[in-house]
This record gives C-alpha cells, sequence and structure tokens, in this order.
C-alpha cells in the first residue's frame, strides 16, 4: 500500500519550517516555562506547571505529526512535469460553473495545503476528485451536497 502523502514544494517548506520553530523555539521555551513553574513549589494545585504540560504535549505531538508527514511526503513539483493539457495535483486551475457562469481559480495542493481563502483546494475533496484527469474544455460533473454542479475547464497551468 501506497502510504505517500502529495504535497507541492511549497507545502514541504512551510512545514519544515513550522517543525524548526517548534523544535528551536516553542520547545525550549515550554521546557522553561515548566522550569519556572517546578519552582513555585506543589505541583498538584500549580496551574502554570500543568498548563505548561498540556502545553508540551500539544508541541509534541505537533511534532511527531510533522515529522511522519515529512517521512512520507511525495514531493510534486508541477513546474518540472510537462504539461499535457491535463489536471493533475500540484495544477492551477480555472473553471466556469455552468450553471451560474462564475469562474473560479484553484490550486490543487495536499490536505496539509488545502485552504479554500487562498484558493487551494485539497487533491482529496468532491471537486478536485472530478477534475482529476480532464483536459481543457472538458466538462466535469461535481456530486455535491446541495446537488449536481457542471464545471467547464477553462484553463489548467502548471506553475
Amino acid at each position: 500500500m501506497n502510504n505517500k502523502i502529495p504535497m507541492t514544494v511549497i507545502g514541504i517548506n512551510k512545514l519544515r519550517k513550522e517543525l524548526k520553530e517548534l523544535k528551536e523555539v516553542i520547545r525550549p521555551r515550554i521546557i522553561s516555562d515548566i522550569s519556572d513553574a517546578r519552582s513555585h513549589g506543589d505541583l498538584k494545585e500549580n496551574a502554570e506547571y500543568h498548563s505548561a504540560r498540556e502545553a508540551q504535549g500539544f508541541c509534541e505531538g505537533r511534532i511527531q505529526e510533522i515529522e511522519s508527514k515529512l517521512a512520507n511526503a511525495e514531493i510534486i513539483d508541477v513546474t518540472k512535469i510537462s504539461n499535457n493539457g491535463t489536471v493533475i495535483f500540484g495544477v492551477t486551475v480555472t473553471i466556469l460553473n455552468t450553471h451560474t457562469k462564475k469562474v473560479f481559480t484553484y490550486g490543487i495542493v495536499g490536505d496539509d495545503e488545502a485552504d479554500f481563502k487562498k484558493k487551494l483546494i485539497s487533491i482529496n475533496s468532491p471537486i478536485v476528485r472530478g477534475l482529476l484527469g480532464k483536459k481543457i474544455k472538458d466538462m466535469a460533473v461535481i456530486k455535491t451536497p446541495g446537488g449536481v454542479i457542471k464545471y467547464k475547464i477553462l484553463k489548467i497551468d502548471y506553475i
């Protein structure tokens, strides 16, 4: 079974930056907070100590999560793939909702990179699953909770 997690170059760099921040800034600060809280005496009723220990648990959990994702990452640099005009992971696709006549442009990214406000949608979202493998001028029929939506693919950029 393939456990690889597809990620763009931008997404992998963002995770590496977060990991560095957690290990070099946040973890040492939490250790210092725990040490300070211990010096206040009785740990049973020491709110600062319990708060710092909780923060430590979250921090260590996130570090493990990121390290696992980085270990299983499959970095896909779409700029190094020849553009054959097909919707694949990493492309930027412009689509037309044939009913509303609204045009949308989305980057297709991994789950960790998805941010709808930044027009980055997950490879695992229903809309992307319906677009994958399509070419310019193809129609994609997407089943949504609100019904079926038809999109026409207007442009595919490998950027």
